[in-house]
């Protein structure tokens, strides 16, 4: 695990720059109600409707997301999967793929897509402030086609709680889009959280990426937080004692082709 402190400061010197702490308690009680209890509403931008929401989440969510990728990667053994560049989408503050990246021993690039330009602007900063060869852009990943990697690199695809806030008629064809990059030798690994209320296409998902090598597994790690993270949790009323996931996986494979 990179020490993260400096990057902690740098997001708590920046977020807290216009908002108070008591603002920035209040905020993120707000945004764990959308996270635990109108989990619908995400998909509409309610997570990031508001300068406080969107500082606590970049103070806490993506800090959390990023530790709970780092475990992921190494459990799975990804932290080993030989790739050059990293496509994030749905990348919101960038900080999944950051964690991706750092667990290798050869950061890859990262190219990041996401529909929000608050995110894609944080999302920047995250690699910028983590030292990595990354940049964000503003797109859809429902309506664009995924970008084709050169002959000669070798890539991975990340969907870090992405595909929850794509839509019922626009998920399929992404699907599709993504069982031909893994048929082609590219590494996916998608993330999302492990309520499965939520996410009536799961099981799709994971019979149609199973012939591919796809791995559908659940996860839970000891939640060991940075103070900053611990004394937002404990001034919100929250108790993360564990960091879960769920995660449907393709580890690289040779093209058919």
């Amino acid at each position: 695990m990179p020490d993260l402190t400096a990057w902690l400061a740098a997001l708590e010197e920046r977020h807290l720059a216009n908002l108070t702490r008591a603002e920035l308690t209040r905020a993120l009680r707000a945004l764990s109600s959308v996270y635990v209890e109108r989990r619908g509403k995400i998909a509409g931008g309610a997570a990031l409707d508001g300068a406080g929401k969107r500082a606590a989440f970049a103070l806490f969510y993506g800090p959390l997301h990023f530790l709970t990728i780092t475990e992921i990667v190494r459990a799975l053994g990804a932290d080993r999967w030989t790739f050059d560049t990293l496509l994030d989408l749905g990348c919101g503050t960038g900080t999944s793929g950051a964690a991706w990246a750092l667990a290798c021993p050869a950061p890859p690039a990262i190219h990041g897509i996401d529909r929000n330009p608050w995110a894609v602007a944080e999302a920047n900063h995250t690699y910028r402030d983590l030292g990595l060869n990354g940049a964000a852009r503003v797109g859809d990943i429902t309506r664009l086609p995924l970008p084709r990697k050169p002959v000669s690199s070798t890539s991975a695809i990340l969907l870090a709680y992405a595909v929850n806030e794509v839509s019922d008629t626009a998920r399929p064809a992404l699907l599709d889009q993504l069982a031909a990059r893994a048929a082609s030798g590219t590494s996916l690994l998608i993330v999302e959280p492990i309520a499965r209320r939520m996410s009536g296409w799961w099981d799709e998902w994971t019979d149609r990426l199973a012939p591919l090598g796809g791995r559908a597994e659940e996860w839970r790690f000891p939640a060991i937080l940075p103070p900053l993270l611990r004394d937002l949790a404990k001034g919100a009323g929250l108790q993360p004692r564990e960091l879960t996931a769920r995660t449907l996986s393709v580890a690289p494979r040779r093209s058919s082709s």
